[in-house]
């Protein structure tokens, strides 16, 4: 199924699945480039290509089927940097960003929500294999040492440097803007893969 059709109207899809995309579209271009003049470490995320799915789609999609409350994207975000903090020889990119997403909303939704579905469930929206999304839960966890606890000022300002990241794409740069102190935009290693077939909950991702 093409990507237009796999899109959820504008009205139905919060900001904050637009914001996100954005910054980590951004990231894993920017990490693809870095791929040319370092190496970088591979891990249980990476897949051998890259997926075919856009990052906005493939958020679009765990969004539509995981049913879990917007703000557990923003605190997937909040355990991504954290993670590449944590990890900082495991930069996001084209080829971990996917797996690196479902692993980490499903660990968000997990914390966040009071009903969630389980793993198997977010395999099958994720198109990889429950064993699969059962290894990359545990790796993701120890990756962040289970700090997993997210204070509402913490959210806030993850919440805040999306909405400025997004609105800086349009805007031109300003000079007397500090940089960020989060890892992700600061460092730019923010690091996923899966064929945009949404006729089965269990394409597979490239591996």
């Amino acid at each position: 199924m093409s990507e237009q059709e796999t899109n959820l109207s504008l009205e139905t899809v919060p900001r904050v699945i637009s914001f996100l995309s954005c910054l980590l579209q951004r990231v894993a271009e920017s990490n693809d480039h870095c791929r040319l003049f370092q190496s970088q470490k591979v891990s249980v995320f990476h897949g051998l290509t890259r997926p075919t799915i856009s990052i906005k789609s493939y958020l679009e999609r765990i969004f539509k089927y995981a049913n879990c409350s917007p703000s557990c994207f923003v605190v997937a975000y909040v355990y991504l940097d954290r993670f590449v903090q944590m990890q900082p020889s495991l930069p996001i990119n084209s080829y971990n960003v996917h797996r690196m997403l479902i692993t980490s909303v499903l660990v968000s939704a997990k914390f966040m929500d009071d009903m969630y579905y389980n793993n198997a469930y977010y395999a099958k929206v994720g198109g990889i294999s429950t064993a699969e999304m059962n290894l990359l839960e545990l790796d993701f966890l120890f990756g962040l040492g289970f700090q997993l606890n997210v204070t509402p000022t913490t959210f806030h300002t993850y919440y805040s440097f999306l909405q400025r990241e997004t609105w800086m794409q349009v805007q031109p740069p300003l000079q007397h803007l500090p940089q960020s102190s989060l890892a992700i935009g600061r460092s730019v290693k923010i690091h996923c893969c899966l064929n945009e077939d949404e006729s089965s909950h269990h394409q597979q991702l490239a591996v």
